[in-house]
């Protein structure tokens, strides 16, 4: 079965300095304290941070299934603004992921979205379906993303932050 999938994206506010927010999800060897499909995260040398261009290992397991990795590659790097990168899988399209930062009140609302810069084959939608049985891809994916930003408020709001005088 072919799934259509394009675009989404969800928001949630979180009471930290979008700089905190932004050097969290930009430590992508963190995403797997906020992410429930990524196991496992390694940036590749010579990437040590956040920067256009770097890559890194991803793993990547839906609970059901064997494991696979990917390398994404990070497309914006903007501290305290915005984060970036785009994976792209060999049958499956490139999905680019972003997280907006944007200030408010005393924290901060955190745009996670993706978008399917490239489609899928009808090979890729052949594994999703068959082999990790996920009938409906873009519902995982929005559950994803909230256990995410759900996730890093957590993170985020049990960390002392400090604050310049």
């Amino acid at each position: 079965m072919r799934q259509e999938l394009t675009t989404d994206g969800i928001d949630r506010y979180i009471e930290a300095t979008p700089e905190a927010l932004y050097a969290i999800v930009s430590d992508v060897t963190r995403t797997p304290e906020m992410s429930p499909e990524v196991v496992k995260c390694t940036w590749i040398k010579p990437a040590t941070g956040p920067a256009v261009g770097a890559r890194f290992k991803a793993i990547n397991n839906v609970g059901h299934g064997p494991s696979w990795p990917n390398k994404p590659v990070v497309v914006t790097a903007d501290p305290g603004r915005e984060f970036a990168f785009a994976r792209t899988e060999l049958g499956a399209g490139t999905v680019e992921w972003r997280y907006r930062f944007v200030a408010e009140g005393t924290g901060t609302r955190v745009y996670e979205s993706y978008l399917v810069t490239k489609q899928l084959k009808l090979l890729g939608w052949f594994i999703i379906d068959t082999l990790y049985r996920l009938k409906d891809r873009q519902t995982d994916l929005r559950r994803g993303m909230t256990q995410t930003l759900e996730r890093l408020a957590q993170l985020a709001e049990n960390v002392p932050q400090t604050h310049n005088a």
